[in-house]
């Protein structure tokens, strides 16, 4: 789990920050999502677009991935694993979403996830997002 030194809070603070970022994704709280992401973030996604560059471009795709879910948003963390060092941190996550198919339908969706974090002003922040699924 966690790397050198301070890591024990540290990972407390990753975790509370990433577990605060789904519980904004479920409420759509866009001041919420972006709060502790960079300006510069670079995200990996599944749907197109596959990469965004940028905070203007990330909130954007959060735009997509509220019209095609149910309400209420489902935007859970099934499992959160943290490695913290001294001003670089990353995240995996096993996660599951719900999408509304166009019949009206809702199907689950798991997904892994990985964050990048860099320690900015003595504050951590997401500088990666990447969002994956299994091949099928």
């Amino acid at each position: 789990m966690g790397a050198v030194g301070k890591s024990r809070p540290d990972e407390a603070a990753i975790r509370a920050l990433i577990e605060n970022w789904a519980r904004a994704v479920r409420a759509k709280n866009f001041d919420g999502i972006l709060a502790k992401h960079s300006n510069d973030i670079l995200m990996f996604d599944v749907p197109p677009p596959l990469q965004s560059q940028g905070i203007d471009a990330y909130k954007k795709t959060w735009d997509l991935f509220f019209s095609s879910s149910p309400n209420p948003v489902i935007f859970d963390i099934a499992r959160m694993d943290i490695s913290a060092g001294e001003e670089v941190a990353f995240v995996t996550a096993l996660m599951r979403c719900a999408v509304r198919e166009e019949n009206g339908s809702q199907s689950d969706l798991e997904f892994r996830l990985t964050i990048g974090l860099c320690k900015i002003s003595d504050q951590w922040t997401v500088t990666h997002e990447h969002h994956s699924i299994p091949a099928g």
